[in-house]
């Protein structure tokens, strides 16, 4: 079926990730076209709609139709992604860019981002992906502190190995299942909470694309923190 570790070698079937691809490919073309019409025509009936319940009904409608096809495209990018258009990226720079476009996502969770990014290493990367990845491991911070909210701690630092980039919260934190678990799409048991979704298995995919580790460290009680290791081209000078 699987082979994993929490350092991040998770090593997927071929056969499920083609089958998962093959599958993702043909609900994509099935699902899409009357999704398209859904949306298209509860975005019509909202914009003529004067009463206060039902367009909220209706933006409800269409909110979640956009959600059903990203889900089939999170399917797609997860089991064929492609491959990464790589260039000189500095790695702190796109964190600290990131973390600005989430402010406002994450103040209606009640969460703040703090970042630690003295460092400023340079990582030959593709900066869409990277922030993608950096996005979704901030959401599963955030989704780990619901409902209450608070803090999310990120840190870029340097080492021999490469460039890391460090994501702690005080949330929830993952049983020793969960956490052999986190990144494998075809569990079950995941709890609620944290790690819905394809939101860490796009981590996953977008490290080993990167030749990048990836390490959890976390307890049930908390606090937890997932760390990404990317290969180190050299420093910015200052």
């Amino acid at each position: 079926m699987t082979d994993e570790n929490v350092s991040g070698e998770f090593r997927p079937d071929a056969d499920r990730l083609a089958a998962l691809a093959e599958f993702a490919a043909g609900a994509g073309h099935e699902i899409n076209n009357p999704l398209a019409t859904i949306i298209g025509r509860a975005q019509q009936l909202l914009r003529d709609e004067p009463e206060a319940a039902r367009r909220q009904s209706l933006a409800a409608i269409v909110a979640q139709a956009y959600r059903i096809r990203d889900m089939i495209g999170d399917v797609m990018a997860f089991a064929r992604p492609p491959a990464p258009l790589t260039s000189a990226v500095d790695l702190s720079a796109l964190v600290r860019e990131a973390a600005k476009k989430l402010a406002p996502e994450l103040e209606n969770l009640h969460c703040r981002a703090t970042l630690s990014t003295a460092e400023e290493p340079t990582i030959e990367a593709d900066p869409v992906q990277i922030a993608i990845m950096v996005s979704e491991l901030i959401r599963n911070a955030a989704d780990a502190l619901q409902p209450d909210g608070g803090e999310i701690r990120i840190a870029v630092t340097t080492s021999p190995v490469g460039a890391a980039l460090h994501v702690s919260d005080s949330g929830r934190g993952f049983s020793e299942l969960e956490r052999t678990h986190a990144f494998d799409p075809f569990y079950s048991g995941r709890q609620a909470g944290r790690g819905l979704g394809f939101g860490l298995c796009k981590v996953w995919q977008i490290a080993r694309l990167h030749r990048g580790q990836i390490a959890i460290e976390s307890t049930p009680g908390g606090p937890t923190t997932v760390s990404v290791t990317l290969p180190q081209t050299r420093s910015i000078p200052t």
